[in-house]
């Protein structure tokens, strides 16, 4: 963890020089991702800076403390003891800002759901999916916004990717990454037996533009026609869809909800971003071998993480064993009190795993 906020701090302070660069004052677009990022890293930082700050005045007062002036002794030993108790605060502080991991703090996001076994059903289930998180965001006072979607004729998602935007979504909605399971009697269903389907969910950080550097040479931009839409009855045509191929990873991203090319290719570049900073930060932390592996942040997408069974009302999360009679109310968007319970979990094994500063 000291490593992560070493690497965050050493990031705001080359922020703040560029804040002060004539060339990127000058670059109104670099500015703003520069300003942006500054202002995400700033509580944390100068939290942390203020902890370094007291661990140095703390080896002062320390030494202060070895003096054979009696009085300046009992002076040391008492300011010592006040600024191991403002140290110890300040890293309860930190540890809960930093819950969810390094990217705890990012106020966007991008949320693909896919549609998983089960045909038209776990398509609708990916539909209800989205329509759960669109309500939770509602609540939340998140910007919600498709960026590409690809419908079923029965009105479900074989995928969509959303763009989500406020205070503190990642940190919480970067626990829905995984294998999402629907136990139930499809519309569909003569007999009314129950049908196993399912989904998964895919929660990605969006990085900001100065983090992610891309040149023309890196890509490949096909525009094709495709159909578009966020379902219903009515479908969109549109020649403006956008395919975005990354030569490196192979990374691919298609964008046809908007009937602007511009905006197409502006949607799926986000997109892709966000997809390549994930792809490299899984590469970094498959090699830092000490890092602290949460089984409930780790998203992994192949990992069953939920099942929401209709009959019984009940939802369970399976890495923490927590089991609701509330399905009715989560799917309607009232997902708070799963997050909640999630980065409850993730707070007390973050604390158990740091254990006591000395």
């Amino acid at each position: 963890m000291r490593e992560m906020l070493d690497d965050k701090l050493q990031r705001f302070e080359e922020l703040e020089t560029q804040l002060s660069d004539p060339e990127v004052q000058g670059d109104s677009k670099k500015m703003a991702a520069v300003a942006r990022e500054h202002g995400s890293l700033a509580k944390l930082a100068t939290k942390y800076r203020k902890f370094q700050n007291t661990i140095s005045e703390i080896d002062e007062v320390k030494e202060m403390a070895k003096s054979t002036d009696p009085e300046e002794r009992e002076m040391a030993e008492d300011e010592l003891k006040s600024l191991m108790e403002t140290r110890e605060t300040l890293w309860d502080e930190l540890l809960e800002m930093t819950i969810g991991g390094e990217d705890a703090n990012r106020s966007r996001c991008v949320m693909e759901i896919r549609a998983g076994t089960g045909g038209d059903e776990a398509a609708l289930f990916a539909h209800n999916l989205y329509e759960m998180y669109k309500k939770h965001c509602e609540i939340k006072k998140w910007k919600f916004s498709a960026l590409d979607s690809s419908i079923t004729e029965l009105g479900g998602f074989k995928e969509v990717t959303i763009s989500i935007e406020g205070e503190g979504c990642y940190r919480e909605l970067q626990y829905e990454s995984g294998g999402h399971r629907v136990q139930r009697v499809p519309d569909t269903e003569t007999k009314g037996r129950v049908h196993t389907s399912a989904a998964t969910v895919a929660v990605l950080p969006e990085p900001e533009d100065v983090e992610i550097d891309l040149k023309p040479d890196d890509y490949e931009v096909e525009r094709y026609a495709a159909s578009s839409g966020p379902g219903g009855q009515h479908v969109n045509k549109t020649a403006s869809a956008i395919r975005i191929t990354h030569h490196a990873t192979g990374v691919v991203v298609k964008c046809f909800e908007e009937r602007s090319q511009h905006k197409n290719l502006a949607k799926g570049m986000r997109i892709l971003k966000s997809k390549l900073y994930d792809h490299f930060q899984q590469q970094e932390n498959q090699q830092r071998s000490d890092q602290r592996k949460s089984l409930v942040g780790s998203g992994d997408r192949s990992q069953r993480i939920r099942t929401y069974n209709f009959p019984e009302n009940r939802v369970t999360d399976h890495r923490i064993g927590l089991t609701l009679y509330k399905l009715d109310q989560i799917i309607s968007g009232s997902v708070q009190m799963l997050t909640d319970a999630l980065v409850d979990h993730d707070r007390k094994e973050l604390r158990s795993s740091m254990g006591a500063l000395d």
